[in-house]
């Protein structure tokens, strides 16, 4: 763990969301999603979708994520604080890829959201073709 002012520009507000630094908190602590989840008391699809910055969680889950995680609240939140380590140099994208992977982020999100209401449109469509 590392403060913030050596890894501002990875894990800033402008260059990171929640779920990335999320996941990064995670990965450096070398939990699973699915084991996360287990320790927070939530669904993996709830980690999930953190992660995904599809929903956010609550104040008190934040709390105990950020304790089981070893960072501090407001840098699971904004990027300040205590937080993790950026990745090794060569493990880091270019400032060029930056607009991609900011593209591929809303791509993945709205897809998630078209495959919950895909899901929702099918079970309403088995349940018009019962009755």
């Amino acid at each position: 763990m590392t403060d913030v002012d050596d890894n501002h520009d990875w894990y800033s507000e402008e260059t990171a969301t929640f779920g990335d630094r999320l996941a990064a908190a995670r990965e450096a602590a070398k939990l699973s999603q699915k084991g996360l989840a287990q320790r927070v008391g939530v669904k993996n699809s709830t980690m999930r979708n953190w992660e995904n910055d599809l929903s956010e969680p609550r104040a008190n889950r934040l709390s105990i994520l950020a304790g089981i995680l070893g960072v501090s609240l407001s840098w699971l939140l904004t990027g300040e604080g205590e937080g993790v380590e950026a990745p090794e140099e060569e493990d880091q994208v270019a400032p060029d890829m930056t607009v991609l992977l900011t593209e591929l982020r809303s791509v993945r999100a709205q897809m998630a959201v078209s495959a919950e209401r895909l899901a929702l449109l099918e079970k309403r469509f088995r349940a018009v073709g019962k009755s």
